[in-house]
């Protein structure tokens, strides 16, 4: 079983983040996770880069367009967006980018909420198996898996990556 420096890789996704919006409240960047894991990264993520403006969250249940291959969820949370995102950049933070369809469908909710001036994608894992052209700017793992492996974030506390199925 392969362990994960989480914490260090977080570290540096956040610097990267960082790096790429320089301080100041007037341009300051809007942070939304994904419900759940995605949640889970953003909150670190947030806490390291000290955002002044509130962590935000979406569930993109009711935007999939995967219900008859993966079913409805069957607890539906709702999406919490305090800010106006019209003209704001946003950083939109997943756990797993796999095959996109989960980003499509945060974006499209986003844009419910107004247009933002720029999305900047961070993922904690970015694996093989794109159906959507879909890319993250922020990266903290690269995995290649086989098609019936599936890598899973469990947490919040502590936060920890697993990889299930495959041959053993």
């Amino acid at each position: 079983m392969t362990s994960y420096d989480l914490e260090a890789i977080l570290d540096e996704m956040a610097d990267n983040l960082k790096a790429r919006f320089p301080t100041g409240l007037n341009d300051e960047p809007l942070m939304i996770g994904i419900h759940t894991g995605g949640v889970w990264v953003a909150e670190a993520l947030h806490k390291r880069m000290g955002l002044s403006a509130p962590l935000c969250t979406i569930n993109i249940s009711f935007y999939r367009d995967d219900f008859t291959r993966i079913g409805m969820h069957p607890q539906v949370l709702p999406s919490k967006v305090h800010s106006n995102v019209e003209g704001r950049a946003i950083i939109l933070v997943d756990d797993v980018l796999y095959t996109g369809r989960t980003i499509r469908a945060a974006i499209n909710e986003i844009f419910d909420y107004g247009r933002p001036g720029s999305i900047t994608l961070a993922s904690l894992v970015d694996r093989d198996g794109r159906e959507l052209p879909m890319q993250a700017d922020i990266v903290g793992l690269h995995m290649t898996l086989e098609a019936d492996q599936q890598v899973k974030l469990s947490g919040p506390s502590p936060l920890e990556l697993s990889i299930s199925g495959g041959s053993d």
